[in-house]
């Protein structure tokens, strides 16, 4: 089968402006929990998009680990490429799709990162495994091969044996405040319903229908 003869036809409901919720993030919630109670496999990963100063972009899976009304959360290396980037330059693109609903969420926002206490908090709740990581990898970074990784964390595992594992300097949370956020759902014949929430200059939230 050729790429041209891929094709799926949307039969969902459509999206309209008196059923959502005035209120972005009270939307994203109730879409956010149809997700994961449809049992789709990590609902939470989206796509973030950073870019350099210069415009060049690049994206990755992340996944979100907390949103509320000032904004959407994950946490990363800081040293990484995406840190780089969000450090000259703030401003970062987050999508969610839901394939089975048909349904797709973009975010678009200022990034800053979440206060050390946030980040010490969080990971503190990983994995074991997941904290000894953090520390193994300089993510991003040139490695020989496999056994660099493999050699750095049974050195962890025999330092941190019987005392807490800290929070790497270089490793944290960042919120993306968005500025817009759209929500799409899939409809027939391609004509997809698309409702984008966008702060005027008083900060406060319009509606706008977009052509699909």
């Amino acid at each position: 089968m050729s790429l041209v003869d891929l094709r799926q036809e949307y039969m969902f409901n459509g999206l309209s402006e008196a059923a959502v919720d005035p209120d972005p993030f009270r939307q994203f919630r109730l879409w956010f929990d149809q997700a994961v109670a449809a049992g789709l496999p990590e609902p939470n990963a989206m796509t973030l998009a950073t870019a350099t100063p210069e415009g060049r972009p690049s994206a990755r899976m992340v996944l979100l680990k907390g949103f509320d009304a000032s904004g959407f959360a994950f946490y990363t290396n800081y040293e990484s490429r995406k840190g780089h980037e969000l450090a000259a330059n703030p401003w970062a693109a987050l999508v969610f799709f839901w394939v089975d609903l048909a349904r797709q969420i973009r975010i678009e926002g200022h990034v800053a990162q979440l206060p050390p206490e946030l980040s010490d908090a969080y990971f503190q709740s990983r994995p074991l495994g997941s904290r000894l990581g953090a520390w193994a990898s300089a993510q991003s970074q040139v490695i020989a091969d496999r056994d660099v990784l493999d050699r750095r964390l049974a050195a962890l595992q025999a330092e941190y044996a019987e005392q807490p594992v800290p929070r790497p300097p270089h490793w944290g949370g960042y919120r993306v405040s968005p500025v817009s956020i759209e929500f799409w759902q899939g409809r027939p014949n391609r004509l997809h319903d698309r409702l984008c929430y966008r702060r005027d200059e008083d900060g406060i939230w319009l509606i706008e229908r977009l052509s699909p």
